[in-house]
């Protein structure tokens, strides 16, 4: 696995994605947004996925058009299977194929969802989207899953009460996905996990500081450094780019207080 400790300022050398098409999944906002802009300021068409942000959306669409990249955006509740797929069906008519699928797109700490909700958005729509996605990928193409340490880790590493429910579905998802690697390097596919440490100004660390007070503190104090949105999205975005780890992981930031995955 490779570990990074310090953000990348530009990701990826300007015009080395001209000509190819990604999607980000939860891309209206956050770590998603912020992905997506790193990849068309390397010249990709991008695809920005939202759940129910439309005009937040379509705002950073307009800003990434500047850059001269298309894109396109294209709303869907991931957990639906027939919104799934008419997401692809856009892309495909709109792009022929797909180079870089970004599964950014996570939850489980809303209030009124059921409560199999963080398994059924974090492990089965993964997959589902994989799935749905790769009749467009094709050789050479990237597939980057995005999550956290304290979900990676969750085996050998407690994390905090409230979030236990949705490490743990991420965690399944993350396994769910790797056991396709062999299948997705037949067709010529390639895959990472982009795992990083709690990330400063996302929704679910507002969430846990809102049930914990002091959490995201005390994490900043044990690791040194927390990452914030933009930084971590840089790191994404570079794994769509840079050469695949031999264990297809990159990990962001201390991992000092985790054990073994």
């Amino acid at each position: 696995m490779t570990e990074s400790t310090h953000p990348t300022s530009t990701p990826i050398p300007a015009g080395s994605l001209s000509g190819k098409t990604a999607l980000v999944t939860g891309s209206s906002r956050g770590i998603g947004a912020d992905t997506a802009r790193y990849l068309a300021e390397a010249g990709a068409n991008v695809v920005i996925n939202y759940r129910n942000k439309a005009p937040r959306a379509e705002k950073l669409a307009a800003e990434l058009r500047e850059l001269g990249v298309q894109t396109l955006v294209v709303g869907a509740d991931l957990t639906d299977e027939a919104s799934v797929q008419a997401m692809f069906e856009q892309v495909r008519d709109t792009f022929g194929g797909l180079d870089v699928l970004v599964l950014n797109a996570s939850g489980g700490m809303e209030s009124g969802m059921a409560e199999d909700y963080a398994l059924q958005l974090n492990r089965d729509a993964q997959v589902r989207v994989l799935e749905t996605a790769l009749p467009l990928l094709g050789e050479g193409s990237r597939v980057v899953f995005v999550t956290s340490h304290q979900a990676h880790f969750i085996r050998t590493t407690p994390t905090m009460p409230e979030y236990e429910p949705v490490a743990l579905s991420k965690r399944a998802g993350e396994d769910a996905l790797r056991e396709r690697i062999p299948a997705l390097t037949e067709r010529g596919v390639e895959f990472v996990v982009v795992s990083g440490d709690m990330i400063e100004g996302t929704i679910t660390a507002t969430l846990l500081e809102r049930a914990n007070p002091g959490a995201i503190a005390a994490r900043r104090e044990d690791a040194g450094k927390l990452y914030n949105v933009s930084e971590f999205a840089a790191e994404v975005a570079a794994a769509a780019y840079e050469p695949v780890p031999a264990d297809n992981t990159r990990l962001i930031g201390d991992v000092s207080s985790f054990g073994e995955a």
